[in-house]
This record gives C-alpha cells, sequence and structure tokens, in this order.
C-alpha cells in the first residue's frame, strides 16, 4: 500500500528520490527503501511526506483501488474518488455509499447537476444555494458601494 502510493505520487508529481529525500531531509537510500518496502517511514516522515504531495498521512497508507481500473493514487488532502458508476439505459447512476453517507445523501435529497469541459459535479442544493445567496450579496453590495461613490 505505502510503497505503491510513494512510487505513484513521486511519479506523478515528478520528483526523482533523490528531491524527494531532500524536502523530508533523509537519504535518497532510505527512500528508495520505502518504496521497495523493505522499511517503513516513521509517522513523522509520513507527515512530511504527505505534506509534500499534499495528500493526507491516512489515504498516503490506504489502498485505494477502483472497480474495473485497480490501485490509484492518494486523492489530494480534501478532495475524494468514491469509484466507478455505470451509467444505465435511463441515465441513472447509483452514488457510492461512502459518498452518500459522507454528504448525508438520502432519498429525497436535491442535487445540482453542475459541469465543466472535464466533467460533471453533483452539488447538494443547499449548499449551491447557499454560495449563489453570498455572490448575490457581495455582488449587491459592490454595486451600492460603487453608486455611493466609494470607487471614485
Amino acid at each position: 500500500m505505502l510503497k505503491e502510493n510513494l512510487i505513484m505520487l513521486r511519479n506523478i508529481h515528478g520528483f526523482s528520490q533523490e528531491e524527494i529525500a531532500g524536502r523530508i531531509n533523509i537519504s535518497r537510500q532510505a527512500y528508495a527503501k520505502w518504496e521497495s518496502g523493505a522499511t517503513i517511514p516513521d509517522i513523522e516522515k509520513c507527515s512530511l511526506l504527505a505534506q509534500v504531495y499534499g495528500v493526507t498521512v491516512d489515504s498516503l497508507i490506504k489502498d485505494e483501488k477502483v472497480e474495473g481500473i485497480g490501485s490509484i493514487p492518494p486523492a489530494p488532502a480534501g478532495k475524494s474518488i468514491w469509484g466507478t458508476v455505470t451509467v444505465n439505459d435511463r441515465g441513472q447512476i447509483v452514488i457510492p455509499k461512502g459518498a452518500r453517507d459522507k454528504f448525508g445523501i438520502t432519498g429525497g435529497t436535491r442535487l445540482i447537476v453542475a459541469a465543466d469541459e472535464v466533467g460533471i459535479a453533483l452539488i447538494p442544493m443547499e449548499t449551491f444555494e447557499a454560495g449563489m445567496k453570498k455572490v448575490m450579496e457581495s455582488a449587491y453590495f459592490d454595486a451600492d458601494r460603487s453608486e455611493k461613490g466609494a470607487f471614485r
């Protein structure tokens, strides 16, 4: 688990073993032993590695597998990869249980479907509405200040 994640993350970020070793103040040989599985880093070094790679310590030491793909690298801190879903003939998907539990999604929950050029995101309606309210309040506040000459 850990050794595979270290190899994947180092390659994704384009670092050499020597560069990572220098960032966490160890020898290249010590880092190479972690990638080979001969030894494992202590918790302090795991914390430093997680910081360098922008992931959590928890995700650094876990084995993340996605059906049909296999092992995947740890997601960036604050992000999650829940696996794959299959769209049925009616365009429906089943949201993975872990995601439903984390976001409190139950039957009847309303979600906004948003997208960009890369993909689709599902956002709880309440979260979207709260964000839009903040944007609109900010726009009205700025317009009000501008009318009063605050930006002249």
